[in-house]
C-alpha cells in the first residue's frame, strides 16, 4: 500500500512537471499574430465592412506599444505609436460608419482606449501629457461621432 502512494505521488509531481514545462514552452514560443505592419498592409485589401475591426485591432496593438513604451520611459517612441492608435481609431469610425458594421463593438473599443490612455496620462510627468491629453479628445470626437451614427437625434 506505502509503495502505491508514493508510486502516486512521483507520478503526479512527473505530470506537474510536464505540465509547467509545456506551459513555458507555449507562452515563450513565437505567435502566429500578425505584426502591425501586415494588419496596415491588410487595410486595402480588406472588405469595406470588415475594415473597422482590423483598424481598432492595429489600433489597440499600438495602444500596447505604446503603454509599454511609455513604461520604459521612451517617450518619443510612445508619441508615435499614440499617433496610429489615433489614426487608426479614426478610420475604424469612418469605415464603420461608412459600412454600418461594427459601429457598437468600435465605440466600446474606443471608450477602453480612452480609459486607458487615462491611466497613461496620469503616469506621466506634466512637461509628456499634452499629446496623450490631445489622443484622449481626439478618440472621444470618434466615439461621439459613432455614437451619433448609431443614435440619429429624432430617429424612431
Amino acid at each position: 500500500m506505502m509503495l502505491g502512494v508514493r508510486y502516486l505521488f512521483r507520478l503526479w509531481g512527473t505530470v506537474t512537471l510536464l505540465a509547467l514545462v509545456v506551459a513555458v514552452t507555449a507562452s515563450a514560443a513565437p505567435s502566429n499574430e500578425p505584426t502591425v505592419e501586415e494588419l496596415k498592409a491588410r487595410v486595402a485589401s480588406t472588405n469595406i465592412g470588415d475594415r473597422p475591426h482590423l483598424c481598432v485591432h492595429i489600433s489597440q496593438k499600438q495602444l500596447a506599444e505604446a503603454d509599454k513604451l511609455y513604461a520604459a520611459g521612451d517617450v518619443e517612441k510612445g508619441q508615435a505609436a499614440l499617433v496610429d492608435v489615433v489614426a487608426y481609431s479614426e478610420l475604424a469610425r469612418d469605415y464603420a460608419i461608412q459600412s454600418h458594421k461594427y459601429q457598437k463593438q468600435s465605440e466600446i473599443a474606443v471608450r477602453a482606449m480612452t480609459r486607458k490612455l487615462t491611466e497613461i496620462l496620469h503616469s506621466l510627468g506634466h512637461d509628456d501629457q499634452a499629446p496623450v491629453r490631445d489622443a484622449i479628445n481626439r478618440l472621444q470626437l470618434v466615439r461621439d461621432d459613432l455614437l451619433k451614427a448609431m443614435f440619429p437625434k429624432g430617429a424612431q
